[in-house]
């Protein structure tokens, strides 16, 4: 790359670029059109870019037709849609490339030296791993300085008139609602859980309230990665890996058939006729209740969505995971059955909860306990999927029955337990948690994420580092 003149590039084909080059070149000789149909992102139209202009540097295309075809899904009707279809190369996509590029140059050429003085054995440094990279030693020293925090908390069991048990926390005491830290030793705890103990409580409010909780949207590429890695453990590289495969085809009865649309996309929509079977499925399979009067649509919320693809989706909803089985390899099928049913969820009806919140009171309203529950009064698309957290740590009172209180009845008192606590540090990045935070600030696309997030992998500590301007402890990919 040449700064100095524009940014100009020059381009030299490798050793496995150069024997596909040569089979290409071969066939374009006897044809009248040469069709460029590369994956339908940025870094695809980049290729068919080079193909043709590696081509016309050899005077292979004169007196050729050269088109180019796109397909977010490699199916039989996709396929030929495309192909009756065809445009020109899309040149500011190219430009964006050519930029893109040239950021890589600029940002590896200036930090690669530094890194391999500093870390003698290193490969090179990217525009987008750097970042991760720092990312991930910015949280490192943020655990290294973190002071842990005691705290305590105080829980009743009680029991109803009708001799039904539940739990409160204390959420007032003396008149004073209680912060995180006003109990912080063991003697306030226990003075505390003393007066709970001997004082005489009653239900003073009963407050029941409905709520819904929506379907998540259809997978992107860096919500597939998340859940991938929540709920079936699949690394970033190795889900894109099973992806590729998903979308490339399977065998099916003698034909290749893609069963997944294009799986490096930032864009949320579906086309009109996926949600239209879909529609239909679900009030096949589930019935009218689990379907929303309207098709449910949704809007990309990263910095830097482009939205240019579908979200990545089954090609054919009657295509069904158990169907798919004895075609697929296992990750193949573990990731197959987590897009058919994200897709399939995100057009299902809302899940309605009846939440319920207990406040009791002594009898001057000054110590306050409260119970909080929630049941599920229509399970909705939660039938079929439930999003995966990056919190291991559950919710108490989620899914907690309550039983039945009137406000003004008494409450017996059984057992007051002070339990104590420590604040925690920041946790370290899994890698779907880094792939979250990186589509968060605007870092990285689609295409970089699997190789960025592999950073997370490994953590090595380099006390060579200490007079650089680093954390003492790095991750590397």
């Amino acid at each position: 790359m040449r700064p100095d003149e524009n940014f100009a590039m020059d381009w030299q084909t490798d050793e496995r670029g150069a024997k596909q080059m040569a089979t290409i070149a071969k066939a374009v000789k006897n044809a009248g059109t040469l069709y460029l149909a590369t994956d339908p992102d940025r870094e695809g139209e980049a290729i068919s870019w080079h193909v043709r202009a590696a081509l016309e540097e050899k005077n292979l295309l004169r007196g050729k037709n050269v088109q180019r075809v796109t397909f977010n899904e490699i199916t039989k009707s996709a396929v030929q849609t495309a192909m009756a279809n065809p445009r020109e190369l899309d040149q500011p996509l190219i430009d964006a490339y050519m930029a893109r590029r040239a950021l890589d140059y600029l940002v590896g050429f200036t930090l690669s030296p530094v890194l391999w003085r500093k870390l003698p054995g290193s490969r090179s440094a990217g525009r987008v791993q750097s970042v991760a990279l720092r990312l991930i030693c910015e949280r490192e020293a943020e655990i290294e300085v973190f002071k842990s925090r005691e705290y305590w908390s105080i829980t009743g069991s009680f029991a109803t008139p009708r001799n039904a048990a539940f739990s409160a926390r204390l959420t007032h005491l003396e008149g004073r609602k209680l912060d995180q830290f006003d109990l912080d030793n063991a003697e306030k705890a226990h003075a505390a859980r003393d007066l709970v103990a001997k004082t005489a409580f009653a239900v003073r409010s009963v407050e029941r309230k409905k709520a819904k909780r929506n379907p998540p949207a259809p997978f992107t590429t860096s919500t597939l990665q998340q859940e991938a890695s929540r709920k079936i453990g699949m690394s970033a590289q190795s889900t894109m890996r099973a992806a590729q495969q998903l979308y490339e085809g399977v065998d099916l009865g003698g034909e290749t058939v893609g069963l997944i649309t294009y799986m490096r996309t930032d864009g949320v929509t579906m086309a009109s006729e996926a949600i239209t079977a879909i529609r239909a499925m679900i009030g096949d399979s589930y019935g009218a209740r689990y379907l929303p009067e309207k098709p449910r649509v949704y809007t990309s919320k990263a910095k830097n969505a482009q939205e240019a693809h579908e979200a990545i989706r089954p090609t054919d909803v009657s295509r069904t995971p158990e169907s798919m089985a004895r075609h697929l390899s296992g990750e193949q099928m573990r990731l197959y059955e987590l897009v058919w049913k994200r897709a399939v969820a995100s057009q299902m009806q809302s899940a309605e909860l009846d939440q319920v919140v207990v406040d009791l009171t002594d009898s001057t309203s000054r110590t306050v306990l409260r119970a909080n529950g929630s049941i599920i009064a229509f399970e909705g698309f939660l039938k079929l999927y439930t999003e995966g957290r990056d919190d291991t740590k559950t919710d108490d009172d989620e899914g907690r029955v309550l039983p039945a209180m009137n406000e003004g009845e008494s409450v017996s008192t059984r057992n007051v337990e002070a339990d104590q606590h420590f604040t925690q540090p920041p946790p370290r990045f899994s890698e779907a948690s880094l792939v979250k935070r990186m589509e968060e600030i605007g870092i990285g696309r689609p295409s970089t994420y699997a190789r960025s997030s592999a950073c997370c992998v490994t953590v090595i500590t380099f006390d060579s580092m200490r007079d650089a301007s680093f954390p003492k402890t790095a991750a590397v990919s």
